[in-house]
């Protein structure tokens, strides 16, 4: 039995035992809010906004973690089955969700890229699979916030009409956002405007706005940055004569800092994909980090 395999079998074996379930709630915890669990980061800052005050929302991956390969513990376990709703993002992200899923068969709850139309996924072993990373894209953002919103409402259907109006509201600032970056990219020749990355993440985005996107890898795994990948990309960028190259915040750069050396490009900073930063840094919300990863892709092309 391989390792991952081992400790979602245990996660199992806890929950037959009993040791990982939830005490029934007290009389003093009795008017509590209901907890609502995503996968991960960014999913949590989307339903938080919609849910406001009326609800608790937690990620299970933390900050900086990579969503991809996480391996649930029996402590995620236990949260998973002490939240009224988990919401995920699907199209094979979270491909340990299926394992951890088995282990919480009464959870309610919701896949947020339902509805979006996918991208497949261009070259390598995951070529023809939808890429996951829907959420880049503003105009998908908004059909997750319509998804939030009605998984919202179903489970608690008193605070409904709130729901409603803050993902009103939220839908506009994604619009109004959506409107900046694209004037900002507009800047950009034509031309010039190459996006390159160490993961495949930005497809939906590149779209979008009009970019030609450049990547090591399509979707983070466990092997990553082979030295055919990144001859390929680095040819790329010599021939095409990019300033810059870029790599995503829950990934190691080393790859692409090689890739900048041997270019005679330069390391333009880091985006933020399948992760938020800490309260402190750069893309502490949804909001921000797309506008970080424009504002520094801008930066990096620029003469």
């Amino acid at each position: 039995m391989e390792g991952r395999d081992r400790r979602i079998f245990l996660l199992g074996v806890l929950t037959v035992l009993g040791l990982g379930a939830c005490q029934a709630p007290s009389a003093d915890n009795a008017q509590a809010k209901a907890q609502v669990l995503t996968t991960f980061t960014v999913l949590a800052d989307m339903a938080q906004t919609v849910a406001g005050e009326s609800l608790t929302v937690e990620s299970l991956v933390k900050p900086g973690a990579e969503i991809h390969s996480y391996e649930p513990t029996p402590q995620d376990l236990e949260r998973g089955q002490s939240a009224q709703l988990i919401l995920d993002n699907g199209l094979n992200l979270e491909r340990w969700a299926e394992r951890f899923y088995q282990n919480l068969p009464q959870a309610p709850r919701a896949t947020l890229s339902q509805g979006v139309q996918p991208l497949p996924i261009a070259s390598d072993a995951y070529a023809g699979k939808p890429n996951p990373h829907a959420w880049m894209s503003p105009q998908n953002a908004l059909i997750y916030v319509d998804n939030i919103r009605r998984a919202l409402s179903q489970l608690d259907p008193a605070n409904a009409e709130t729901y409603a109006k803050n993902a009103g509201v939220y839908q506009n600032q994604i619009r109004a956002l959506d409107q900046r970056l694209r004037q900002a990219i507009a800047q950009i020749p034509p031309e010039k405007r190459y996006l390159v990355s160490c993961e495949g993440a930005f497809s939906y985005l590149a779209r979008d706005y009009g970019l030609q996107e450049i990547y090591l890898w399509p979707v983070n795994a466990e092997r990553q940055g082979s030295p055919k990948q990144t001859a390929r990309v680095i040819e790329a960028v010599k021939t095409k004569q990019i300033p810059a190259v870029f790599c995503e915040s829950t990934v190691n750069d080393q790859t692409q800092r090689q890739v900048a050396r041997e270019s005679g490009a330069r390391y333009g900073g880091v985006f933020y994909v399948d992760s938020l930063s800490p309260p402190d840094g750069p893309a502490p919300t949804y909001l921000q980090l797309l506008e970080h990863n424009v504002n520094t892709l801008i930066q990096g092309l620029a003469p």
